[in-house]
Parts: C-alpha cells; sequence; structure tokens
C-alpha cells in the first residue's frame, strides 16, 4: 500500500527547466519514478530528457497526461502562485521543495486550500519516496531530493521536520533490515501542508506500515499534538527524536526558525509529551534506528 505516493503515481514537474528542478528530475526519472510532465510558462512544446513532455500551465499537463502529483522547483517568489496554480488546477497531492517562500504568500497559499480536497507537503522539504523493489530501491516513486539509494522497500514508516535526519532514519533502518514504506519530510517553515499528526494518521491507517520513525524539532505543539493522539488512536510502534536540545532559550535556530516560548516547544516538553504517550525517544540521531528496533 503506502501511503501518499505508489510506483504508478504520475508526476508532474513544475519548474523542470532550471537547474534545480531538472537535475532532481533526472534522478527522479532514473529511479523509475513516473514523470509524465513538466511545467514551465512559455516552454510549452519542449521535451525534457526527450521523454517528458513540458506544458505552459498545469491545466495543460493534467488534462494531456492524467498526473495527479505536482512537484514544485520553483524560486521563492513565484513558488506560492505555482502551488495555488496546482490547487486550482484540481491535482491531489503537491510536494513543495522550494525554500525561502515569503510568509505571506503561504497564508495565500493555505486560505486557498481550504474546502479542496489538494493535500500539500512542505515546502523547504526533502519530498515523499516510496521505495521500490529493484536495485538500490528503484522502481519506486521518489519526489523531491532525497537520495533514493539509500531507501529499503519495507515497513517503516518515515515522517521528519528535517530534511538531513529523515536520510540519517532512512539509512539507519534500511541497514538494519527493516526498510521503508514511505517516507515524508514535511519541512520545516512556518507554515506548512501537512502535520506530523496528519503523516502519522495516514501512517496508522496504511497496512503496509508496521512501525513508525517520527522526527522533530524544538519550537511549536506538533509533536506534542502527535503525540496526544497516538497515545490514544495509534496501536503501532513509535520511536522519536527532537532535535535542537542544544538551543539556548529564546534563540532562532535552524530551518524551522523554531523559537521556544512560555516553556512550550522545548526539547525536554517535547520528549516528556512523547514518553507519555509511549513513545520511544531517541537520545541522539545516531541511535533512530536502533531505538525503534528495541521497541519491535
Amino acid at each position: 500500500m503506502s501511503i501518499l505516493v505508489k510506483p504508478e503515481t504520475k508526476v508532474l514537474i513544475q519548474g523542470i527547466t532550471g537547474g534545480f528542478g531538472g537535475t532532481h528530475a533526472k534522478l527522479s526519472l532514473d529511479y523509475g519514478t513516473k514523470v509524465v510532465a513538466g511545467v514551465t510558462p512559455g516552454k510549452g512544446g519542449q521535451t525534457f530528457e526527450s521523454q517528458v513532455p513540458i506544458f505552459d500551465t498545469v491545466e495543460d499537463a493534467l488534462t494531456e497526461t492524467g498526473a495527479t502529483v505536482s512537484a514544485i522547483f520553483v524560486p521563492p517568489p513565484f513558488a506560492g502562485d505555482a502551488i495555488m496554480e496546482s490547487v486550482d488546477a484540481g491535482i491531489e497531492l503537491i510536494v513543495a521543495i522550494t525554500e525561502g517562500i515569503p510568509v505571506a504568500d503561504m497564508m495565500r497559499v493555505r486560505s486557498m486550500m481550504e474546502g479542496t480536497n489538494c493535500r500539500l507537503i512542505g515546502p523547504n522539504c526533502p519530498g515523499v519516496v516510496t521505495p521500490g523493489t529493484g536495485p538500490e530501491s528503484s522502481g519506486g516513486c521518489r519526489i523531491g531530493i532525497s537520495p533514493g539509494y539509500i531507501h529499503k522497500k519495507g515497513s517503516v514508516g518515515v515522517v521528519s521536520r528535517s530534511g538531513t535526519l529523515t536520510y540519517e532514519a532512512v539509512w539507519q533502518t534500511t541497514q538494519l533490515g527493516l526498510g521503508q514504506s514511505t517516507c515524508v519530510g514535511i519541512g520545516g517553515d512556518p507554515i506548512n501542508g501537512s502535520s506530523h499528526l496528519d503523516v502519522l494518521k495516514l501512517f496508522n491507517d496504511d497496512p503496509e506500515t508496521e512501525s513508525i520513525i517520527m522526527i522533530g524539532e524544538i519550537g511549536g505543539t506538533a509533536e506534542e499534538e502527535a503525540a496526544e493522539w497516538a497515545k490514544d488512536h495509534c496501536d503501532k510502534p513509535i520511536a522519536a527524536f527532537i532535535a535542537g536540545a542544544t538551543a539556548p532559550p529564546g534563540r532562532r535556530m535552524g530551518h524551522a526558525g523554531a523559537i521556544i516560548s512560555g516553556g512550550k516547544g522545548t526539547a525536554d516538553a517535547k520528549k516528556t509529551a512523547l514518553k507519555e504517550a509511549g513513545i520511544a525517544v531517541a537520545e541522539t540521531p545516531s541511535e533512530m534506528g536502533s531505538t525503534l528496533a528495541s521497541i519491535l
């Protein structure tokens, strides 16, 4: 099953003709991802790597190819509009990789998405990977910037605010032979599309996901909310790690712009909430995989 994406998922890439988007579009194609369209205004009619048709608009791309997921590799000043174009076209899932989208733009995006059936992952995230069964997990669906070869088809669902720590958890579970069902980087921006809780619910309902690694960071209350829900509703083993424990109080730290206020959002507060919910907490990033393995 997996969540969000599967090997058959048809993907379009907004910003496919840019250096960053083009590089990762090629890596996704090499991985076996079904990249069926690219969108760059003014470049409709061209092809990418002699195989992916490029369209002027998302609407044209959807009509012609039947894509259900859009990956956003558009520069920050235009990325908010790119997301809204996909929402307007009726796409099911948007994975926004772009870092540095203005907060005001994301507020408009969030307002527009209310009442729609569209789900947003990101922005400022590594993307979503459902590993395949081929060599180095190829044959799956890789959307974003995660290295494909570190994955392995398996049973652990990974959800993380941090990109680098996503890769760390993936590699550890691969080395342990557990593998992953789907890996979701939700991003660390102040306004993002999906929370830990949103993804936790999807993993809980997915028969292929047997256990979960949840990686959070200081600031906000998203991890506490996820823990509160998991305590009563999730019957799968969960291991967690909270980044930013060494950050001095009141300082903005990390890509999440995390700031701790009124005793909430501290690493200690988050760890306590997780432990009270029966979640195993790793003390260092190098112990995420072994912490999960110890409760299986």
